[in-house]
């Protein structure tokens, strides 16, 4: 059907908003670790995640975290995104935004990319902030598909690149 979409005015014009900042605890060593340890499971961690010596050997001369590593993944020190929405809510990435959804009921994770800058190492300070970058719609056999681009882009505290993730959400 021409002309039938699900990206409202107020959604496109959305497209290039930020939401956040989040920002991390300090990473300690003990942190880097548990994740290394926890990833691995059940083959032993490579022993520069592990180990101060062999750390202190490898290429980055100290301790730093894998690149998977998520600081963000058991508590955050400063959240400023949306309280009111919930991971599992299909419009969450435009009520943080404060614009109304598309209103759609089913979502799933249509993949993402990622881009690594600098590594995490202990006492870092991680900040997140979350952009929309981008919606585009595709015919499926279940209909009109929506499928929202948003970008996730990690600095330290001396405000290096670390992280850029590419996520998209596939809506329908």
């Amino acid at each position: 059907m021409a002309g039938l979409t699900h990206i409202s005015d107020q959604m496109r014009a959305a497209v290039g908003r930020s939401t956040g900042p989040r920002v991390s605890f300090p990473v300690s060593e003990s942190d880097i670790r548990r994740w290394a340890i926890a990833v691995y499971y059940p083959d032993p961690p490579p022993r520069e995640f592990i180990d101060a010596d062999a750390a202190a050997r490898s290429r980055h001369g100290g301790f730093v975290a894998p690149e998977e590593f998520n600081p963000f993944a058991w508590m955050v020190a400063v959240d400023n995104q949306s309280s009111d929405t919930t991971v599992n809510d299909p419009d969450r990435t435009e009520r943080m935004l404060g614009v109304a959804g598309p209103g759609l009921r089913y979502q799933l994770n249509g993949g993402q990319e990622v881009e690594y800058g600098e590594p995490i190492r202990p006492g870092d300070v991680v900040t997140e902030v979350s952009r929309l970058a981008s919606y585009h719609e595709k015919e499926g056999r279940l209909g009109l598909m929506l499928f929202t681009i948003t970008e996730l882009t990690w600095t330290n505290q001396r405000n290096e690149f670390v992280k850029l993730t590419r996520q998209s959400l596939i809506r329908y």
